[in-house]
């Protein structure tokens, strides 16, 4: 690795020691990701064990929770204490409830939503702080449908100063047509379009992440079109091609997974057809990136 990459991997495994009194929380790996052990979501929480929850989560980013048995209620319950959430859009309701998207793959499915490195709706005006997926259902044969994480903190620190410098102060367009190429989107659904930096800061901590990703972001706006798809193919291909900045998470029943939207992007591994696998996710709504 060059001399700032290691840089900024030992900065973003620097940190002082954690102690938390209500919970456990076990690293999945050195920059993103832990395992909280030792709380019932599908009780009332107390205070300090939200409070110490959401300190983990600025912490690791991403946080598994497992052996949960929760009805609906109890899950938008444990989700609502981090915001207001998200109302799905008609076109892509599953079942009654418009704050639950069911996420579903079977023998007949064709594809899978989150295949590419993305972060969830980025085309919107105000993309989400975050979700919550519940899988209760994982493939029959024991393995596979396996879920990454990386983290877009390191992912803007590991660049070198000057690609850091240049791409302080763009914007970037991103559009809600680009997951659906190859489908027709259906005729109810309205396509959101939002311009956003492409270097933010995130709302509770301050700290600088890279705002860019395949599966929303079509074009810088201050270059040229050839300029931009190479910037921006450097960049995807940069997440993608780095293993330190990610974590994986295996599914087992009853796992629910909470993620910072606002400073990870993730990808879902689909290795497990034709068996199946079922979830429920809930989304906490963000605010406005800014730079």
């Amino acid at each position: 690795m060059e001399e700032h990459v290691l840089a900024a991997v030992e900065r973003a495994t620097t940190r002082p020691p954690e102690h938390y009194d209500t919970i456990t929380v076990e690293p999945i790996s050195p920059v993103i990701g832990a395992e909280v052990c030792g709380v019932d979501l599908a009780t009332e929480l107390t205070g300090q064990q939200l409070a110490e929850i959401r300190r983990a989560f600025l912490t690791h980013h991403v946080l598994v929770f497992r052996d949960q048995v929760l009805t609906a209620e109890e899950h938008k319950r444990f989700a609502r204490h981090f915001g207001e959430l998200r109302q799905q859009p008609l076109a892509d309701l599953d079942g009654g409830d418009p704050a639950i998207l069911e996420i579903s793959a079977g023998p007949d499915s064709r594809f899978v939503a989150g295949e590419d490195w993305h972060s969830d709706g980025t085309a919107e005006a105000e993309p989400s702080l975050g979700s919550m997926l519940y899988v209760t259902r994982t493939p029959q044969i024991g393995v596979g449908g396996d879920t990454l994480w990386a983290n877009m903190h390191l992912a803007y620190e590991m660049l070198s100063p000057p690609v850091r410098a240049l791409l302080d102060g763009l914007t970037a367009v991103h559009d809600g047509l680009i997951p659906w190429q190859g489908h027709t989107p259906p005729p109810e659904y309205v396509v959101p379009k939002s311009e956003h930096p492409v270097v933010v800061r995130h709302p509770d901590t301050g700290r600088r992440l890279l705002f860019v990703n395949a599966g929303f972001t079509s074009h810088i706006v201050q270059l040229s079109r050839h300029e931009s798809r190479a910037l921006l193919d450097m960049l995807f291909g940069w997440v993608a091609g780095q293993p330190i900045l990610s974590c994986r998470v295996r599914w087992t029943p009853n796992t629910l997974v909470f993620w910072d939207n606002r400073c990870t992007q993730h990808h879902a591994v689909w290795d497990y057809y034709p068996h199946s696998r079922y979830g429920q996710r809930v989304t906490v709504n963000g605010t406005r990136p800014v730079g």
